[in-house]
């Protein structure tokens, strides 16, 4: 306790001295009004980050699924493979050796140049669900994923699609069970997953699976409110009616990324979406190994945002403008030399609620290693994000990858 009180007291002192640095160049009759703006805005970011802590993100560690007798749709699940002959040979048998009475999977092996066809070819010969759809390269057409994807959808034979990629792998043979099961009744449209990525050693592996459990934090709890805006294409369902209704990928195929986040962006309402939360429901994905990597992904997953609904800019702007307000406002806060007991007080009600959510959260979806460092990725990732953006900018990207 007595070591606590003595670095406490070095910060403040730190702080003081900051503050009267700023006093000397600065009238201290504006320093004194521009203090007092400063731990109140600092309030209101506290306010509504704790806010969206209880009253949306709570919702996914709460969340029980609702037992109902269900009859289980015919499903075509669907994997878009572009030189993946490796993670087929790995993973693919997973998928196809499922605990499930009707379905099929569609593999598209999109111009692959590696083994990708011969395994493929072998497969088929031990499981008769398997499909292939096979593109052939054009050197006068270059496509993207979102071609791919619609290969496989028309010739997906069932109403009920689930997507996945070719580098997942599901969490045991009782996944597709788990996410068709949601289809209790005709409204229902979309069903979201999460989608992980597997347990490594080092840093980079729990920045990586911390960034992606946190952003699945964000679109499951919305859509458990419903307001869907987004999900991912490593574990995600829909109807095949719904998306010839919205014409495919019409309104963005331009754009390189967006074939999951865009479409549901697009497609979701507040009563055609159900989430899957269950530890049997969750895909599990190879992280990228090396900084370098994951930048180029982050790049491609980061350029659609713009293009969502107003409505979800709005919801998720006001959670990114509360988030970096609230941690620039603290360091802010602490030079005013305002109740400063009262300014940490604040901030550890915010970092319990965030604790706690986040233990709850992370517990259901797996990620509990995760917790003890997580505001130390959070504060990691404000500063990351804003020079993957920027960095978009002046470098341009044209290739599909997950």
């Amino acid at each position: 306790m007595q070591t606590l009180y003595s670095s406490l007291n070095k910060l403040f002192l730190f702080f003081d001295s900051i503050r009267l640095l700023i006093l000397s160049h600065v009238d201290p009759r504006v320093f004194e009004a521009a203090k007092y703006v400063i731990v109140g805005l600092f309030g209101v970011m506290a306010l509504i980050q704790v806010w969206h802590y209880w009253f949306v993100f709570r919702k996914v560690g709460a969340y029980k699924k609702t037992d109902k007798d269900t009859v289980l749709p015919p499903t075509s699940v669907i994997i878009c493979a572009k030189n993946e002959d490796d993670n087929l040979t790995r993973f693919l048998p997973q998928v196809l050796d499922q605990d499930y009475p009707d379905y099929e999977v569609i593999v598209v092996n999109d111009c692959s140049y590696d083994n990708t066809g011969d395994v493929l070819e072998e497969f088929a010969k031990k499981y008769a669900r398997l499909k292939i759809v096979t593109i052939k390269e054009d050197e006068y057409y270059r496509h993207g994923k979102k071609f791919a994807l619609m290969c496989g959808i028309k010739g997906a034979k069932n109403e009920c699609l689930l997507l996945t990629d070719a580098d997942c792998r599901p969490a045991g043979n009782k996944w597709l069970r788990s996410m068709m099961s949601n289809y209790t009744d005709d409204t229902t449209s979309i069903v979201l997953g999460y989608g992980a990525y597997e347990k490594e050693k080092g840093v980079l592996n729990k920045i990586i699976r911390f960034d992606t459990f946190y952003i699945a934090l964000q679109y499951l709890s919305f859509s458990l409110n419903a307001k869907t805006y987004m999900g991912v294409g490593r574990n995600l369902s829909y109807r095949k009616s719904l998306f010839f209704k919205h014409k495919g990928f019409g309104s963005h195929y331009f754009l390189e990324s967006g074939d999951d986040d865009l479409f549901i962006n697009e497609a979701a309402t507040a009563t055609n979406t159900k989430v899957e939360l269950g530890a049997e429901g969750i895909t599990y994905s190879k992280p990228k190994a090396t900084f370098k990597e994951w930048y180029h992904q982050k790049r491609r997953h980061i350029t659609t945002y713009k293009y969502y609904k107003r409505e979800s800019i709005r919801q998720l702007s006001l959670l990114t403008a509360s988030q970096y307000g609230f941690w620039m406002l603290f360091v802010a806060a602490l030079f005013t030399q305002i109740q400063p007991i009262a300014i940490l007080s604040v901030f550890g009600v915010r970092l319990l609620s965030q604790l706690f959510i986040f233990k709850k959260a992370m517990d259901r979806l797996g990620e509990r290693d995760l917790l003890l460092f997580s505001p130390v990725f959070e504060v990691f990732l404000l500063f990351v994000y804003p020079a993957f953006s920027l960095s978009n900018t002046v470098i341009k990207e044209n290739k599909w990858k997950s």
